[in-house]
Protein backbone atom coordinates (compact mmCIF):
# COMPACT_ATOMS: atom_id res chain seq x y z
CA UNK A 1 0.00 0.00 0.00
CA UNK A 2 1.57 3.62 -0.78
CA UNK A 3 0.04 7.17 -1.39
CA UNK A 4 0.49 8.95 -4.51
CA UNK A 5 -0.77 12.36 -4.63
CA UNK A 6 -2.79 11.81 -1.44
CA UNK A 7 -4.75 9.33 -2.94
CA UNK A 8 -5.32 5.65 -1.47
CA UNK A 9 -3.40 3.03 -4.06
CA UNK A 10 -3.37 -0.44 -2.94
CA UNK A 11 -3.06 -3.17 -4.94
CA UNK A 12 -5.79 -5.40 -4.48
CA UNK A 13 -5.83 -7.33 -8.29
CA UNK A 14 -2.23 -8.07 -7.51
CA UNK A 15 -3.38 -9.93 -4.43
CA UNK A 16 -6.11 -11.60 -6.57
CA UNK A 17 -4.46 -15.01 -7.32
CA UNK A 18 -4.57 -15.55 -3.19
CA UNK A 19 -7.74 -14.20 -2.77
CA UNK A 20 -9.01 -16.80 -5.31
CA UNK A 21 -7.69 -19.92 -3.44
CA UNK A 22 -8.90 -18.37 -0.01
CA UNK A 23 -12.42 -18.39 -1.68
CA UNK A 24 -11.86 -21.99 -3.40
CA UNK A 25 -11.03 -23.40 0.46
CA UNK A 26 -14.12 -21.56 1.47
CA UNK A 27 -16.41 -22.78 -0.96
CA UNK A 28 -15.01 -26.25 -0.82
CA UNK A 29 -15.24 -26.41 2.75
CA UNK A 30 -19.11 -24.95 2.54
CA UNK A 31 -19.77 -27.43 0.11
CA UNK A 32 -18.75 -30.26 2.24
CA UNK A 33 -20.58 -29.39 5.30
CA UNK A 34 -23.79 -28.77 3.01
CA UNK A 35 -23.49 -32.48 1.84
CA UNK A 36 -21.96 -34.39 4.38
CA UNK A 37 -23.88 -32.63 7.32
CA UNK A 38 -26.98 -30.79 6.13
CA UNK A 39 -28.99 -28.23 7.62
CA UNK A 40 -30.32 -28.55 10.80
CA UNK A 41 -33.75 -26.97 9.68
CA UNK A 42 -35.94 -25.04 11.72
CA UNK A 43 -39.63 -26.32 12.27
CA UNK A 44 -40.66 -23.85 9.72
CA UNK A 45 -38.78 -26.34 6.93
CA UNK A 46 -39.43 -29.38 8.36
CA UNK A 47 -42.80 -29.28 9.50
CA UNK A 48 -43.22 -30.03 14.02
CA UNK A 49 -45.03 -27.93 16.62
CA UNK A 50 -44.13 -24.71 18.53
CA UNK A 51 -45.20 -24.42 22.29
CA UNK A 52 -44.41 -21.42 24.11
CA UNK A 53 -44.58 -21.90 27.70
CA UNK A 54 -43.93 -19.34 30.62
CA UNK A 55 -42.40 -19.34 34.04
CA UNK A 56 -42.94 -17.03 36.84
CA UNK A 57 -39.17 -16.13 37.36
CA UNK A 58 -36.42 -16.84 35.06
CA UNK A 59 -35.30 -20.30 34.28
CA UNK A 60 -32.51 -22.21 32.68
CA UNK A 61 -32.74 -23.45 29.96
CA UNK A 62 -30.67 -26.47 30.38
CA UNK A 63 -33.06 -27.70 33.60
CA UNK A 64 -35.85 -27.20 30.66
CA UNK A 65 -33.80 -29.43 28.26
CA UNK A 66 -33.43 -32.18 30.75
CA UNK A 67 -37.10 -32.29 31.69
CA UNK A 68 -37.87 -32.73 27.88
CA UNK A 69 -35.13 -35.08 27.97
CA UNK A 70 -36.53 -37.26 30.27
CA UNK A 71 -39.88 -37.24 28.10
CA UNK A 72 -41.00 -39.53 24.79
CA UNK A 73 -41.12 -36.05 22.55
CA UNK A 74 -38.60 -37.06 20.56
CA UNK A 75 -36.14 -34.28 19.04
CA UNK A 76 -36.81 -31.23 20.55
CA UNK A 77 -34.96 -27.51 21.11
CA UNK A 78 -35.79 -24.80 23.37
CA UNK A 79 -34.45 -21.07 23.90
CA UNK A 80 -35.22 -18.18 25.74
CA UNK A 81 -38.20 -16.23 24.03
CA UNK A 82 -38.19 -12.44 24.70
CA UNK A 83 -36.96 -12.42 27.94
CA UNK A 84 -35.36 -15.27 30.49
CA UNK A 85 -39.17 -16.78 31.77
CA UNK A 86 -40.73 -17.52 28.49
CA UNK A 87 -39.03 -20.54 26.80
CA UNK A 88 -39.78 -21.60 23.14
CA UNK A 89 -40.19 -25.11 22.52
CA UNK A 90 -39.88 -26.75 18.86
CA UNK A 91 -40.89 -30.30 18.85
CA UNK A 92 -40.35 -32.32 15.43
CA UNK A 93 -43.31 -33.90 13.80
CA UNK A 94 -44.49 -37.60 15.04
CA UNK A 95 -46.74 -40.20 13.81
CA UNK A 96 -49.90 -40.75 15.50
CA UNK A 97 -49.66 -37.63 17.70
CA UNK A 98 -51.91 -34.61 16.77
CA UNK A 99 -49.89 -31.10 18.01
CA UNK A 100 -52.61 -30.96 20.84
CA UNK A 101 -51.33 -34.25 22.01
CA UNK A 102 -47.69 -33.40 21.70
CA UNK A 103 -48.45 -29.78 24.05
CA UNK A 104 -49.68 -31.85 26.42
CA UNK A 105 -47.21 -33.64 26.83
CA UNK A 106 -44.73 -30.87 27.15
CA UNK A 107 -46.74 -29.26 30.08
CA UNK A 108 -46.85 -32.27 31.49
CA UNK A 109 -43.00 -33.27 31.43
CA UNK A 110 -42.18 -29.32 32.47
CA UNK A 111 -44.70 -29.76 35.43
CA UNK A 112 -42.55 -32.43 37.24
CA UNK A 113 -39.99 -29.63 37.32
CA UNK A 114 -41.90 -26.69 38.05
CA UNK A 115 -45.77 -26.83 38.14
CA UNK A 116 -46.27 -23.10 37.98
CA UNK A 117 -45.51 -23.03 34.97
CA UNK A 118 -47.73 -22.32 32.12
CA UNK A 119 -48.90 -22.55 28.25
CA UNK A 120 -48.93 -19.57 26.17
CA UNK A 121 -49.68 -20.51 22.47
CA UNK A 122 -49.31 -23.95 20.29
CA UNK A 123 -48.43 -23.20 16.48
CA UNK A 124 -48.39 -26.43 14.03
CA UNK A 125 -46.67 -26.28 11.14
CA UNK A 126 -47.60 -29.26 8.99
CA UNK A 127 -44.55 -31.65 6.81
CA UNK A 128 -46.59 -30.64 3.73
CA UNK A 129 -46.51 -26.68 4.37
CA UNK A 130 -42.88 -26.92 5.17
CA UNK A 131 -42.03 -28.71 1.73
CA UNK A 132 -43.27 -25.81 -0.18
CA UNK A 133 -41.50 -23.28 1.95
CA UNK A 134 -38.08 -25.35 1.32
CA UNK A 135 -39.18 -25.18 -2.57
CA UNK A 136 -40.88 -22.02 -2.89
CA UNK A 137 -37.67 -20.27 -0.67
CA UNK A 138 -35.02 -21.83 -3.11
CA UNK A 139 -37.26 -20.44 -6.08
CA UNK A 140 -36.98 -16.85 -4.29
CA UNK A 141 -32.97 -17.18 -4.63
CA UNK A 142 -33.09 -18.75 -8.20
CA UNK A 143 -35.30 -15.99 -9.56
CA UNK A 144 -33.34 -13.26 -7.58
CA UNK A 145 -29.82 -14.42 -9.61
CA UNK A 146 -31.16 -14.63 -12.59
CA UNK A 147 -33.10 -10.65 -12.39
CA UNK A 148 -29.65 -9.66 -10.99
CA UNK A 149 -27.92 -11.41 -14.17
CA UNK A 150 -30.19 -9.51 -16.75
CA UNK A 151 -30.26 -5.87 -14.50
CA UNK A 152 -26.09 -5.98 -14.46
CA UNK A 153 -26.37 -7.34 -18.64
CA UNK A 154 -28.34 -4.67 -19.58
CA UNK A 155 -26.94 -1.30 -17.01
CA UNK A 156 -23.55 -2.25 -17.50
CA UNK A 157 -22.23 -4.93 -20.19
CA UNK A 158 -22.24 -8.60 -20.57
CA UNK A 159 -18.55 -9.23 -19.12
CA UNK A 160 -19.92 -7.57 -15.84
CA UNK A 161 -22.64 -9.89 -15.64
CA UNK A 162 -21.44 -13.11 -14.61
CA UNK A 163 -18.99 -11.59 -11.94
CA UNK A 164 -21.76 -10.16 -10.07
CA UNK A 165 -23.86 -13.31 -10.00
CA UNK A 166 -20.87 -15.56 -9.22
CA UNK A 167 -20.37 -13.28 -6.06
CA UNK A 168 -23.77 -13.35 -4.91
CA UNK A 169 -23.36 -17.25 -5.26
CA UNK A 170 -20.15 -17.00 -3.24
CA UNK A 171 -21.74 -14.47 -0.33
CA UNK A 172 -25.11 -17.44 -0.07
CA UNK A 173 -22.79 -20.35 0.11
CA UNK A 174 -20.46 -19.32 2.26
CA UNK A 175 -23.15 -18.46 4.73
CA UNK A 176 -25.26 -21.74 4.33
CA UNK A 177 -22.16 -23.56 4.54
CA UNK A 178 -21.49 -21.85 7.88
CA UNK A 179 -24.60 -22.60 9.42
CA UNK A 180 -24.68 -26.05 8.01
CA UNK A 181 -20.97 -26.84 9.25
CA UNK A 182 -21.65 -25.26 12.98
CA UNK A 183 -25.27 -26.95 12.96
CA UNK A 184 -27.26 -23.48 13.92
CA UNK A 185 -30.45 -23.59 12.92
CA UNK A 186 -31.76 -22.76 9.87
CA UNK A 187 -35.25 -21.09 9.42
CA UNK A 188 -37.60 -18.80 7.66
CA UNK A 189 -35.89 -15.66 9.40
CA UNK A 190 -31.95 -17.25 7.98
CA UNK A 191 -33.44 -17.28 4.71
CA UNK A 192 -35.11 -13.97 4.82
CA UNK A 193 -31.16 -12.57 5.90
CA UNK A 194 -29.92 -14.42 2.94
CA UNK A 195 -32.56 -12.36 0.90
CA UNK A 196 -31.02 -9.31 2.42
CA UNK A 197 -27.32 -10.29 1.72
CA UNK A 198 -27.95 -10.55 -1.65
CA UNK A 199 -29.97 -7.02 -1.37
CA UNK A 200 -26.82 -5.95 0.00
CA UNK A 201 -23.87 -7.58 -1.94
CA UNK A 202 -25.42 -6.09 -4.92
CA UNK A 203 -25.68 -2.61 -3.96
CA UNK A 204 -21.70 -2.78 -2.97
CA UNK A 205 -20.98 -4.57 -6.31
CA UNK A 206 -22.49 -2.30 -8.71
CA UNK A 207 -20.92 0.39 -6.85
CA UNK A 208 -17.90 -0.70 -7.72
CA UNK A 209 -18.87 -1.61 -11.19
CA UNK A 210 -20.20 2.28 -11.64
CA UNK A 211 -16.34 3.43 -11.12
CA UNK A 212 -14.73 1.00 -13.19
CA UNK A 213 -17.11 2.06 -16.07
CA UNK A 214 -16.40 5.66 -15.51
CA UNK A 215 -12.90 5.10 -15.07
CA UNK A 216 -12.23 3.00 -18.71
CA UNK A 217 -14.08 6.07 -20.18
CA UNK A 218 -11.87 8.67 -18.73
CA UNK A 219 -8.62 6.93 -18.08
CA UNK A 220 -6.63 7.24 -21.02
CA UNK A 221 -2.94 5.53 -19.63
CA UNK A 222 -3.41 2.01 -17.63
CA UNK A 223 -4.51 -1.41 -18.11
CA UNK A 224 -7.43 -3.45 -17.10
CA UNK A 225 -5.85 -4.53 -13.69
CA UNK A 226 -5.30 -0.66 -13.31
CA UNK A 227 -8.40 0.84 -13.30
CA UNK A 228 -10.36 -1.67 -11.66
CA UNK A 229 -7.57 -1.05 -9.08
CA UNK A 230 -8.37 2.75 -8.73
CA UNK A 231 -11.77 2.37 -8.90
CA UNK A 232 -12.05 -0.23 -5.68
CA UNK A 233 -9.39 2.31 -3.62
CA UNK A 234 -11.76 5.17 -4.67
CA UNK A 235 -15.02 3.69 -3.80
CA UNK A 236 -13.00 1.74 -0.59
CA UNK A 237 -14.16 4.63 1.86
CA UNK A 238 -17.45 4.73 1.65
CA UNK A 239 -17.73 0.75 1.24
CA UNK A 240 -15.91 0.37 4.41
CA UNK A 241 -17.87 3.24 6.20
CA UNK A 242 -21.59 1.37 5.02
CA UNK A 243 -20.42 -1.84 6.32
CA UNK A 244 -19.30 -0.54 9.34
CA UNK A 245 -22.10 1.12 10.40
CA UNK A 246 -24.23 -1.54 9.00
CA UNK A 247 -22.23 -3.91 11.13
CA UNK A 248 -23.15 -1.86 14.34
CA UNK A 249 -26.61 -2.40 14.15
CA UNK A 250 -26.66 -5.88 13.25
CA UNK A 251 -24.11 -6.45 16.07
CA UNK A 252 -26.49 -4.59 18.10
CA UNK A 253 -29.47 -6.91 17.23
CA UNK A 254 -27.36 -10.18 17.63
CA UNK A 255 -26.36 -9.25 21.39
CA UNK A 256 -29.44 -7.19 22.48
CA UNK A 257 -32.35 -8.62 20.37
CA UNK A 258 -32.71 -12.59 21.84
CA UNK A 259 -32.33 -15.90 20.94
CA UNK A 260 -34.90 -15.71 18.45
CA UNK A 261 -33.38 -13.30 15.89
CA UNK A 262 -29.80 -14.70 16.84
CA UNK A 263 -29.40 -16.95 13.28
CA UNK A 264 -30.84 -13.32 11.17
CA UNK A 265 -28.16 -11.15 12.85
CA UNK A 266 -25.71 -14.31 12.40
CA UNK A 267 -26.60 -14.59 8.87
CA UNK A 268 -26.72 -10.81 8.42
CA UNK A 269 -23.10 -9.99 9.50
CA UNK A 270 -21.85 -13.15 7.84
CA UNK A 271 -22.87 -11.31 5.17
CA UNK A 272 -21.67 -7.92 5.51
CA UNK A 273 -17.95 -9.11 5.57
CA UNK A 274 -18.10 -11.90 2.87
CA UNK A 275 -19.89 -9.45 1.10
CA UNK A 276 -17.60 -6.61 1.17
CA UNK A 277 -15.09 -9.06 0.28
CA UNK A 278 -16.61 -10.25 -2.46
CA UNK A 279 -16.97 -7.08 -3.89
CA UNK A 280 -13.74 -6.08 -4.24
CA UNK A 281 -12.19 -9.62 -5.04
CA UNK A 282 -14.85 -12.14 -6.84
CA UNK A 283 -16.68 -9.64 -8.67
CA UNK A 284 -14.32 -7.65 -10.29
CA UNK A 285 -11.65 -10.80 -10.65
CA UNK A 286 -14.54 -12.52 -12.63
CA UNK A 287 -14.87 -9.64 -14.47
CA UNK A 288 -10.99 -9.00 -15.46
CA UNK A 289 -11.09 -12.69 -16.23
CA UNK A 290 -13.74 -12.42 -18.59
CA UNK A 291 -11.68 -9.88 -20.86
CA UNK A 292 -13.30 -6.31 -19.92
CA UNK A 293 -12.10 -3.40 -21.54
CA UNK A 294 -12.00 0.03 -22.69
CA UNK A 295 -13.50 -0.80 -26.11
CA UNK A 296 -16.29 -3.11 -24.43
CA UNK A 297 -17.63 0.99 -22.35
CA UNK A 298 -17.07 3.62 -24.62
CA UNK A 299 -20.20 5.20 -26.08
CA UNK A 300 -21.58 4.11 -28.82
CA UNK A 301 -21.72 6.57 -31.58
CA UNK A 302 -24.63 7.21 -33.51
CA UNK A 303 -24.48 6.97 -37.34
CA UNK A 304 -24.04 10.31 -38.89
CA UNK A 305 -22.93 11.95 -35.59
CA UNK A 306 -19.36 12.41 -36.60
CA UNK A 307 -20.45 14.02 -40.65
CA UNK A 308 -23.30 16.60 -38.56
CA UNK A 309 -20.60 18.04 -36.63
CA UNK A 310 -18.22 18.78 -39.68
CA UNK A 311 -20.94 20.55 -41.20
CA UNK A 312 -21.61 22.78 -38.50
Amino acid sequence: MHLLKNKLAIDFMGKRQIALVLSCVMLVIAIGAIVMRGLNLGVDFTGGTLVEVGYPAAVDLESVRGALSGSELGQTQAQHFGNSRDVLIRIAPQEGKASAQLSEDVLSALHQQDPAVEMRRVEFVGPQVGEELTEQGALAMIYALIGILIYIMVRFQWRFAPGAVIALVHDVLFIVGFFALFQFDFDLTVLAALLAVIGYSLNDTIVVFDRIRENFRKMRKGTAVDVVNTSINQTLSRTLITSFTTLLVVVSLFIFGGEVIHGFAMALILGVMVGTYSSIYVASTATLALGVSKADLMPVKKEGEGQEESSV
